[in-house]
């Protein structure tokens, strides 16, 4: 898989495929900034003129989990520095083919321009020939963000010629979109066949990582698994078990195991929870028995919460046991859409060696399925 730092850059438009699907919250106001153009021109300083993208913005709304922008930032500051035209894309929901005015990527452009101190422009729409102009005409260092690529039934259906349309605005392509690399969608799989191609920083670090963990971790190796969905983890659960010294579940994990008569290959390292709080949260003797396998870790990997953590009274479970693999020294590795809330609410973000920006693509990978977004880098 060819990486990032592989390709000449200079002055070649980047079309960068990442995952800005963050969650997002109505703030409750209207923007006022419409326009009936979607498209103008302005006179520069230097005589020229300038295109500028005009749009009738959606409901004001906020990013409320910024973890998988910043993660982001050190391949587009990587570009910015090697003096490539910077073209950003990435879905937001699921606006399943049709213009949904709250999934704009307007909040994620704000944030873009807070963490990079530079103006990002936001395209009305992700393919067309105006965008096409203005790929070309772009200098050096300069960011345009497409519109969500979810717009477009093309995108989920891996039309080819709406992968086409995207590949028209780029000279390279470059995947850093790790929690959408599962996927079978056009921007994933369908670009790369027609632009040379290659991994953003952030998709090389998850590779890697993982990779390491499942094939060469420093033991003994504790693996925690939370959550629901036990049909969804059983190949996880199996797969770690080949080189986990112990597999610590949740208490519906162990409930679903048993009335669904789930098979698990390797029972003997299965560590059970022995008490627990209405069924909704692991007790404190569990508490101290999962701490007291933490500590004899030398490499650790947690996905899933353990309980009902967006209720106060059932999170202390899983907050306790991150806390505990924080001071454990271990090499941690950490996954799941509820546990980088619950990290972030703890301010423990730094403390872990990796939390992945993966859900369903880091289960799979995990699990030793192929995902087609990196395959095709291949």
């Amino acid at each position: 898989m060819k990486t990032l730092r592989e390709f000449d850059l200079k002055n070649k438009r980047v079309l960068l495929r990442c995952d800005f699907n963050v969650p997002l919250s109505e703030k409750g106001e209207i923007a006022k900034r419409t326009s009936s153009s979607s498209l103008a021109t302005r006179a520069t300083a230097k005589g020229g003129e300038e295109r500028m993208f005009f749009e009738s913005l959606p409901p004001e709304m906020k990013v409320l989990d910024d973890f998988r922008i910043k993660k982001t930032i050190p391949t587009i500051e990587y570009l910015i520095e090697k003096g490539a035209k910077i073209i950003l894309m990435s879905h937001l929901g699921r606006p399943e083919g049709r213009v949904v005015r709250e999934l704009r990527l307007t909040p994620i452009q704000d944030k873009l321009m807070e963490y990079l101190d530079l103006s990002v422009t936001k395209a009305p729409n992700c393919v067309g020939q105006e965008i096409e102009k203005w790929t070309y005409g772009m200098e050096p260092g300069e960011i345009l963000l497409l519109e969500n690529l979810r717009f477009h039934k093309g995108e989920e259906e891996n039309d080819a010629n709406f992968a086409k349309e995207l590949a028209k605005l780029g000279d390279i392509y470059i995947n850093d979109a790790f929690g959408a690399s599962h996927r079978n969608h056009a921007s994933i799989v369908g670009v790369p066949k027609y632009l040379p191609s290659g991994a953003g920083f952030l998709l090389e670090k998850e590779v890697k990582v993982l990779t390491n963990l499942m094939k060469n971790p420093q033991k003994p190796l504790v693996a925690i698994i939370g959550g629901a969905k036990t049909e969804e983890k059983a190949g996880l659960i199996n797969k770690i078990s080949e080189v986990a010294d112990f597999i610590l579940i949740g208490g519906l994990i162990k409930k679903e195991i048993k009335e669904k008569n789930i098979q698990i290959k390797y029972p003997q390292k299965i560590v059970e929870p022995v008490d627990e709080i209405e069924g909704k949260d692991i007790g404190p003797k569990t508490i101290e028995l999962f701490k007291e396998k933490i500590f004899s870790a030398r490499t650790i990997f947690f996905n899933g919460v353990l309980g009902m953590v967006e209720k106060e009274e059932y999170s202390k479970g899983t907050k306790e046991i991150l806390k505990t693999i924080a001071r454990s020294g271990a090499f941690s590795v950490i996954g799941g859409g509820d546990m980088t809330k619950v990290i972030n609410k703890l301010g423990l973000i730094d403390k872990f060696s990796h939390v992945s920006t993966g859900g369903g693509a880091m289960l799979e990978f995990l699990s030793g399925e192929k995902l087609p977004g990196i395959e095709i880098l291949k």
